[in-house]
């Protein structure tokens, strides 16, 4: 059965609609997209972009009107993205699509807009009320984060034993008969308390949730300066990082160009590309869409494990 899927379009100043009409004749023979925009806007970016848009782009209207400026960060776009993704949403609430996939917001629009969600992930903790787990990569590694766009000198008060515990615990939902490397958090991952004893609160985690499991699926702490290497990446597909930049560096540099954004732990499916508004580049007909096709098939092959 072919899979309706939403497509968030996105901040309209950057990639995301080339993205879209870039791809569309590939992505619908995955699924049958809806894309969450309307007409007025698109034929300004399709005029933009030198393009036509094809005749069969389902177009879910979302409200809105305004001039498209390539690379600049404004509210106008800001939350013209903002609505298109809660359009995308509701298409899922009402059974109307089976998943949303996302093309890269930009935060400070977002900000500057009035908005109080800092992402993707952060809004759809709060308006489905659960503890959303943003997981990133590809088949050959993924990585689940403990914290996300939070300070670096904030992530040790915050990865305490009853946090980390449940999230662990609500990775296993999703994941059920993975092995998982969870990194330290300090060098060395603490050298016994010699370096910082936070990464004993990891182990007493891990420790606690294979004896809930009866097995032991989670390993670690990992000293997070080897848990990339060939070795480690031979035996683990699946990590698990306590700060953003801990586990999206390594990621990045081997995967880039493949890897997806994918919310777990929700009511609802969600996947993403996995990099931003590419302003720089934006409606020079420069923009990859591998991301995107790998999110729209992450999308639907999570769709399945769900019925």
């Amino acid at each position: 059965m072919t899979r309706n899927i939403a497509i968030s379009i996105g901040d309209l100043n950057g990639v995301g609609v080339e993205i879209a009409l870039k791809s569309h004749e590939e992505v619908s023979k995955l699924c049958n997209p809806i894309y969450c925009i309307n007409a007025d806007l698109l034929a300004q970016a399709a005029k933009l972009l030198n393009v036509s848009v094809p005749d069969d782009f389902t177009l879910q209207e979302v409200e809105g009107s305004f001039n498209i400026q390539a690379g600049v960060v404004n509210a106008e776009s800001g939350r013209y993205s903002y609505d298109s993704f809660m359009a995308g949403i509701k298409l899922c609430e009402e059974k109307k699509a089976d998943s949303v996939v996302t093309m890269p917001i930009h935060k400070e629009a977002w900000m500057m807009a009035g908005l109080e969600y800092k992402g993707h992930t952060d809004l759809l903790r709060q308006h489905f009320d659960a503890d959303a787990i943003m997981m990133l990569g590809c088949p050959e590694m993924f990585v689940a984060l403990v914290t996300e766009h939070i300070p670096l000198r904030d992530v040790t008060k915050v990865v305490k034993y009853k946090m980390l515990k449940q999230f662990l615990l609500n990775l296993q939902k999703e994941i059920p008969q993975e092995k998982v490397a969870v990194l330290g958090i300090n060098p060395h991952a603490g050298d016994n308390g010699v370096l910082g004893h936070e990464d004993m609160r990891i182990l007493k985690a891990i420790k606690s949730v294979n004896k809930q499991l009866g097995w032991e699926q989670f390993f670690g702490p990992i000293v997070p300066d080897v848990a990339f290497t060939p070795h480690f990446r031979k035996n683990y597909h699946y990590y698990v990082a306590m700060y953003h930049d801990q586990g999206l560096g390594p990621l990045k540099a081997l995967h880039f160009d493949e890897s997806v954004n994918i919310s777990l732990n929700l009511p609802i499916v969600r996947t993403s590309v996995d990099h931003g508004t590419a302003f720089d580049i934006a409606y020079q007909g420069k923009a990859k869409t591998l991301s995107y096709i790998n999110a729209v098939k992450s999308a639907i092959l999570l769709h399945k494990r769900k019925i």
